[in-house]
């Protein structure tokens, strides 16, 4: 019975990092690319100034740009110190970390094009949303706060010696897999834990399919933090089980979105009106964006991993999930000879 487990597990990790490898591997990529286009000077250009347009445009940037633990804080604090807005700094924070280029791709393989659309449209709502009630509860200068979180380490304001190329390459398949590589491996554990452990329907039959379960969700997601990437086979895994594609997106946005360092680093810098307006509107948000999904998908089949018939072709998806695995392995080899920095740097 051991043997099984085991072999069950195995193989439910195999078959979804199969899934999203390939996936993942463009996003990389493009992650790469944007590493390289976008810098923190050209951000802090386009979201100076206060009105609604400003959080519009921090939202839309955070919401593909690479920008990990290690950077979105500092970079976010440096928006704030070169005259953004209180407003336009919280809704780049709640956009950035929700989604990116790497996570809407892999959302797409795993989850379908439904989840891989409403996702960014919900981040940059909670950005908009968010950054709107700071600005409208706070409306104190911004110059009465100064913040005090700086990104002193190499990675983050390091010289760029490189072509660009090769730093498109460095980023998107050596600094972001190491960045997000173990958070991504433990999130495929659990997805296979809970596939081969849980029975089917189950989270149907113990939560319902109703409020309760989005409730549930929000409370789990709140305080456990995994980033966008990894939290995509997790919800996969559950939603399979019986979890309603609007309580999958609730622990979809509440998991990535809050974390200790972006809460305390709020709280100093901008007041604690500001962090607590930031908390409440994800999960305000994060509860009515899933109501509205699960009224978009009712009756509708959403499409799951390995169930859509324009999934690339088993040969694709077993040589990249061995690419990918050999580039994971290559990142966390590097880091423990070199002891770089693990945050993601954007040039």
């Amino acid at each position: 019975m051991m043997s099984g487990l085991i072999r069950s597990l195995i193989l439910d990790f195999w078959d979804t990092t199969a899934e999203m490898s390939p996936y993942l591997l463009f996003g990389f990529f493009m992650a790469g690319i944007l590493s390289v286009l976008l810098s923190p000077r050209l951000v802090e250009k386009h979201l100076g100034g206060r009105g609604i347009w400003p959080l519009v445009k921090a939202s839309l940037f955070g919401i593909p740009l690479p920008l990990c633990s290690c950077s979105v804080i500092p970079v976010s604090m440096s928006l704030y110190k070169h005259g953004a807005s209180k407003g336009a700094t919280v809704a780049f924070l709640l956009s950035t970390p929700q989604t990116g280029v790497d996570s809407i791709f892999v959302t797409l393989s795993l989850l379908g094009p439904v989840f891989a659309i409403f996702r960014p449209l919900a981040a940059l709502a909670t950005g908009v949303a968010g950054g709107i009630l700071v600005d409208v509860i706070d409306r104190r200068a911004a110059s009465k706060a100064s913040p005090t979180t700086k990104c002193a380490d190499e990675c983050c304001s390091g010289p760029k010696k490189n072509g660009k190329l090769l730093r498109v390459l460095k980023y998107g398949f050596v600094t972001l897999p190491r960045d997000i590589g173990k958070p991504l491996l433990v999130g495929l554990v659990i997805a296979s834990i809970i596939s081969a452990v849980v029975p089917d329907g189950f989270f149907a039959e113990k939560l319902g399919t109703g409020f309760f379960a989005m409730v549930v969700m929000m409370i789990v997601g709140i305080p456990m933090y995994v980033c966008a990437t990894a939290s995509v086979p997790i919800a996969a895994a559950l939603i399979l089980k019986g979890l309603t594609p609007g309580a999958a997106i609730v622990f979809l946005m509440t998991g990535p979105a809050t974390n200790a360092a972006s809460l305390v680093t709020i709280w100093k810098a901008l007041g604690g009106r500001s962090a607590v307006t930031y908390l409440l509107t994800v999960a305000g948000c994060a509860l009515l964006s899933g109501i509205v999904l699960d009224n978009i998908t009712r009756g509708v089949n959403v499409t799951m991993a390995g169930q859509a018939n324009w999934m690339l072709p088993s040969a694709v998806k077993y040589i990249s999930t061995l690419v990918l695995l050999a580039i994971l392995a290559f990142a966390f080899w590097r880091t423990r000879k070199t002891g770089e920095c693990t945050g993601a740097e954007i040039t």
